[in-house]
Order: structure tokens, then sequence, then C-alpha cells
């Protein structure tokens, strides 16, 4: 029999039942607008028990589902047909005709059967997917929840796929309707353990204390042997085909309202409908805009330094710049950092987090950030014909590192809200600017086509928390085409990729009928005020980046006599100061890395921070550049252990 129900009570109390209720009233609100049919009670019963029937929670899981569906293509499913069919068929992964001691399900993934050649990362998350989605038709996995048994046993290096099963943990852990039990991984190799650890970091405090590292023996303390399959070190026998047609079955009798809630790509999100459902039902309703309060007084503290500065700025006459070649063709001496920066090896920075921890780099932060902007000016960000520019009224440029433009049109000045920021031995090897405005957005393609630039770095969406963070500057679908002034911008294709996507660009400037490629490429993992969930997607995307450099100098050719590094890389977010900075933090502190086996990400930020001010926004991104360089020594072999137990908890050395 495929998953016993015990005889426990599969009735809702009176309070439950109305919580379902309030939740599909305002679900169903949601999906009217996005025309797809009403929520069945029985799937709002499954979001309503994955979150405790606590009704803000559970919308929250609800459109965070829908995202990630919607994202990751995971509808529609035909299991009678490949790929689907072909990855049931592997046993990669299968539910258990067992529980656990408390009535959980079980949920066994056998990472050596896993192959990432043959496998898409669609097709194994839809095979995840397909079988959960029938062993949450029982209301005691509901209740009880699911264990999950990550296998590692006889996997190896060579197969193995970080970013599946990356995808896998977020799923679970915020972006399906199940109560995850435990994690249990199962003889994981030396060559996991060591970035387990740091991966560990990221996670949430609550999953963090649901993952376990077991051998096979010990996987009998969490799991009675009985219910075990033989390879686990149990007595169960598994008959995998039985269970494939319980589903099959199973799906050929249910409306299917589970896998085809994903709406429309262009379907408003559910956070205006979030906000209505929580009312004042509990205390957690007010977390967002207490987080929104708190994000708002921080910038007012900003907004004062920048005031304080500015008392005595006169606003001096609008200059007019000549067309001038990238500055990067000067040599690499001038750069803020340089070889003789001096830092830390790599032995030295792993005991210098291991004091620190978390909190003493929260502190370090703040003494940086208190040193506030008194070095600079921002004279032209001030001026009245330039203050529309500015997406920020507190986020302005610095005049000693300002981008200036050519001067081809009076009224449009030479001012846009950009500062030049120096690479490891390279001078101005980026240029750190704010998500275009529909108004800037010519002057924005001028400075790309003045400053010879082949690559843009975006690491944020337009659209963010139903806010705007960033225009559509440039054209969003395939062979289209849109006209900046005298620049006519066209898409000549789209790749979507598990992190990002990358769009290639052709530019022609019509009043010489002269065309580059641009590469643009969009980091889609991510959150405003916050840290991308993995950091290995983040090194790789630099990675990509980096080779996208590369080749935007192969094709300036005898064009570009500047520094071999090429032209500048132009990095935003929506201010293009805390995603911009991180990025740049990471790519700058990875060069010297590389060069010296040096580190010292204090004094980079500190001087990035000197040509563009407030870079790296907030603690968390301060202390993700420390973590993803360790991941980044792991992944390069230029680490073999990082043991930082406690990282989360140490106290300060200020104590």
């Amino acid at each position: 029999m495929i998953l016993n129900e015990s005889s426990m009570d599969m009735s809702l109390t009176t309070e439950e039942e109305q919580a379902v209720q309030q939740f599909i009233s305002v679900v169903n609100e949601l999906r009217l607008v996005q025309n797809v049919g009403p929520l069945s009670w029985s799937t709002a019963v499954k979001f309503m028990m994955a979150r405790k029937f606590d009704i803000t929670r559970a919308l929250k899981l609800y459109e965070a589902h829908e995202i990630i569906r919607r994202k990751e293509g995971l509808i529609r499913f035909d299991p009678n047909c490949d790929p689907l069919k072909s990855e049931l068929d592997t046993g990669k992964f299968t539910i258990l005709p067992t529980r656990d001691s408390q009535g959980a399900a079980l949920a066994v993934f056998s990472a050596s059967r896993h192959n990432p050649i043959s496998s898409s990362h669609n097709s194994t998350l839809q095979g995840l997917v397909y079988q959960l989605d029938v062993a949450l038709e029982s209301f005691q996995t509901q209740r009880c929840g699911v264990v999950f048994i990550y296998n590692m046993s006889d996997s190896k290096y060579s197969t193995f796929d970080y970013e599946i099963h990356q995808k896998m943990l977020t799923l679970l852990k915020g972006g399906y309707p199940a109560r995850l039990k435990k994690v249990l991984i199962v003889t994981a190799p030396f060559w996991f353990k060591a970035p387990f650890k740091i991966l560990q970091l990221f996670a949430p405090e609550k999953l963090r204390d649901r993952v376990y590292m077991v051998s096979i023996p010990q996987l009998s303390h969490h799991v009675p042997s009985n219910c075990l399959p033989e390879d686990l070190g149990g007595t169960l026998k598994i008959d995998h085909s039985t269970w494939l047609r319980h589903c099959l079955k199973s799906m050929a009798n249910r409306s299917g309202d589970l896998f085809d809630l994903v709406s429309a790509p262009t379907s408003p999100t559910a956070n205006g409908l979030l906000c209505r459902g929580r009312s004042s039902e509990t205390e957690d309703s007010h977390h967002s805009s207490v987080h929104e309060k708190q994000n708002s007084e921080d910038r007012e503290k900003e907004v004062e330094v920048i005031k304080e500065v500015s008392l005595t700025v006169k606003e001096p006459v609008p200059s007019c710049s000549p067309l001038r070649e990238s500055p990067t063709s000067s040599s690499s001496d001038g750069s803020l950092h340089n070889e003789l920066s001096g830092g830390q090896t790599m032995d030295e920075f792993i005991q210098y987090l291991k004091r620190k921890g978390r909190k003493g780099l929260h502190e370090e932060y703040a003494e940086i950030k208190a040193k506030g902007t008194c070095d600079g000016t921002f004279e032209a960000s001030r001026l009245k014909a330039n203050q529309a520019k500015n997406r920020y009224s507190d986020v302005l440029c610095y005049d000693h590192s300002c981008v200036k433009l050519s001067c081809t049109d009076t009224e449009q000045g030479d001012y846009i809200n950009a500062n030049f920021v120096d690479g490891y031995c390279q001078r101005n090897t980026f240029i750190s600017t704010q998500g275009p405005l529909p108004k800037t957005f010519t002057d924005f393609w001028r400075m790309i086509w003045e400053y010879k630039v082949g690559v843009i770095v975006m690491t944020t969406h337009t659209i963010e928390r139903c806010r705007a963070k960033c225009g559509q500057y440039w054209p969003k679908d395939e062979e289209c085409s849109e006209e900046f002034g005298s620049f006519v911008v066209h898409n000549e294709g789209v790749e979507d990729l598990t992190d990002y996507k990358m769009t290639y660009l052709n530019v022609t400037d019509s009043k010489t009928n002269q065309s580059r490629r641009i590469y643009h490429m969009q980091f889609l993992s991510w959150p405003d005020y916050g840290v991308p969930r993995s950091a290995l997607a983040m090194l790789g995307f630099r990675d990509k980046v980096r080779d996208k450099q590369r080749d935007h100098i192969e094709n300036l050719g005898d064009k570009y006599s500047g520094h071999p590094g090429g032209p500048p890389i132009v990095v935003h977010c929506s201010a293009g100061i805390g995603r911009t900075g991180t990025f740049i933090t990471l790519d700058v502190s990875i060069c010297r890395l590389e060069s010296t086996g040096l580190i010292d990400v204090r004094k980079t930020v500190e001087k990035i921070r000197s040509q563009r001010a407030h870079s790296i926004q907030m603690p968390d991104q301060y202390v993700f550049c420390h973590l993803a360089l360790i991941e980044y020594a792991l992944s390069r072999g230029l680490l073999q252990d990082a043991e930082l137990a406690g990282f989360n908890n140490a106290e300060s050395d200020s104590e």
C-alpha cells in the first residue's frame, strides 16, 4: 500500500476551516484577475497546513510557489511523454511507502543516479514535484510533513550538479506547500563537506536546524530501519514502478489545480492581495511595513550626511566635455587597488572571520558606514538642471569620479548619475550607475557608446515588490528595435539561463552608421536589500561577465588601444550602490586573490565607497562578500577546508 493513512483525525477545527476560507477568498480574487479557475478547498488546505494555518505566511508561500513554478516551468506535467517519463523511470527520486515514527512521509533523492548531461533541470524538478504532489494528497503528509533523504552514496564530483540541488532546496524550503521536517544528507563525500559548511551559513536559521549530515548507520537514529530501503541500511524492498502507477492513477482523478496554478507572466503578482489579506489578524502582518520603515529611516540618515557635506555648495556653471576615448587607456599605476595594497592570506582570513563572527562583521560595516562622505562633494548632482536625472534624491555622484558625457546637445548636458570605479590594477574598470530612468535612456546609451562599453551588468529586476526599480531601457523582445536619440538598439537574441538572462544587443549610431555588439547580462537571483541565495551562482555569473568582456575586447580589435582589461564594464542595480557595490567588491577581491593570494575586504569596500558613495548598502551584503570569497577559494582549490563553526553565533571581538 502506498503511504498508508493512519487513524488520525482528518478533519479541521472550526478555526482552521475559517482560516482556510479567508485564504481562499484572497487567492481567488487574484486568480480571477489572472483569468485562472478558482482554487480548490483541498489545495488551499495544503498551503494552510504547510504554514500552520497562519494566513499571512500561507499567502507568502502561495506567491513564492507560483513564482518558482513559472520560473522553472513546473506546470502541466505529462508523465507518459519524454523527457518526464524517462526522468521518472530513473528512480533517482521516489516516495517510500513508509513513514518515520512521527508520521512524516519519506522522500529519497539518489544523487548517483542523476546525470546532468542527460537530465535537464526542468525535467528533474518536474519529476520531483509530480511525485510530491501525489504524496501531498495524503492528509497525514500534510499534517506531519516530509523528511527529505538526500542519498550521496557512490556520487561523483564529475556528475555533481550543484545548481539542481540548490534549486530543490530552494523549492522545498519556501516555495512548495509541504512542511519540510528534516533534510538528511547521507554519506556525503569529502569534496561536498567543505562547501556544505559554507552553504549552511546562507540558509535561514530554522532550515539550518533541520539539516543533518549522517552516515548510513546514523540514518536509523532519524528513521526506523524497517522504513528504509536496503541500500540505506534498512530492510524495505522498493518497488518504484508500483509507486509510479499509483501516481498516474492519482493524477488522472484530480482536477490538477495545484500544478496549473501558474498564471501568465504578464499577470500581476500576489503582492497587492497579500497586503489586503493580512489586515490586523497577526503581529506578523506589520513585518513588511516595519522593514520598509527601517529602510526609509536608514536612507534618511544618509541624506542628513549628504546635506551636512553640501551646506556650503554653490551651483557651478555647467561645463561641456569633448568626446573622449575611454579613460582606461591610462596605466594601471593609478588604481586604488594595486599589488601593494596588502591583505590577509586565506588561512588568516578564515581565522579573522572565526574571531569576528557575523555580529563582528556587522559592527565593522557600521564603522565603515559611519565615516560618511566627508571626503567628496556632489555639486554636479545637486544642480537644478540635473536633479531630475537622479533616481533617488539621496544617491548622488562624487564630482571627482563622476562620468561625463560629450556635450553634443546643450539641453541634455554632460551629467549622468554614474561614477568611475577602479578595479584591481586597472583604473576606471567599472562604471557604477543607477537603473536608468525613461528620461535618461538616451544619456545612458550615449555613455555606453562614448566609453566603448561592451558589457552591461544588471543586478535588479525592473519591478520588485511592486515598485519600479529600473526602466526598460533596452528592447525586451527578440528581433525588436528601439531608438534612443541617435542610437538604434536591436535585440538579436535572448538566453534564459538558471540565474541570469543574457541578451545580445546590436547598437548603431545613426549619425555614423557604425555598430557594436553589447552583452546585456541581468542577474535574476538577487533580492532587493538582500544577498543572493547562492554565492556559487553569483560567482559563476561573475565569471561569465569576465568571459564576455574578453569577447568584447576581441570584437573591438584594432579600434581599441587602451588597457588590456578593456573599456569600463557598466554595473547597475536600482540606486547603483548596494548590489552594484557588492558585485564590484567581489570582482576586485577575486582578482587580487588570484594574483597575490591575499584578501582585504574592508579596505576594498572603503576604496570603492570613496569613488561611488554608499557602495554596499546593507551589512548582510558586506558579510556575503566574505563568505562568497571562501566559496570561491574552495571551488578553485585554493582552500581545502573551511571550518567556521559558530560563525553565526560568535561574539564580536570588540565586546
